[in-house]
Order: structure tokens, then sequence, then C-alpha cells
């Protein structure tokens, strides 16, 4: 029961709570994403889809749209 109180009636214990969170949830979305991927290798590219929001920035697939 000590630890219970620890983790809900401190700052450090709350702080511990929320970033556990936030770790569990990176983990549970990165090994969705290696699954999605995994099934989905052979993906064509439609007309519609481009590479994303930061495709600009960080480079796409060398095709232009001039």
């Amino acid at each position: 029961m000590d630890f219970v109180t620890w983790l809900f009636d401190t700052r450090a214990g709350v702080a511990a709570i929320f970033i556990g969170g936030i770790a569990l949830c990176l983990l549970i979305a990165f090994i969705l994403e290696r699954r999605t991927k995994r099934m989905y290798f052979d993906h064509p590219k439609g007309d519609g889809e481009d590479d994303g929001i930061f495709s600009g920035i960080f480079g796409g697939d060398g095709e232009d749209d001039e």
C-alpha cells in the first residue's frame, strides 16, 4: 500500500505515471507500425498519396512533380 500512496500522492510518483504512459504509448505505436509495414510491404503508391507532411523538408523518393 505504501507504493500506491507514493505513486499517487507525490510529484515524483505522478511524474513516473506520466512518463511511463508516454513510454508505453511509444512502444505500442512502434510495434504497430512495424506490423503494418510488414503486412503492406508491397503496397503501390496511388495518385492521391503523398509522402506526408515532412516530405518537402526531408526529401521524398526522388520524383519531382514539375
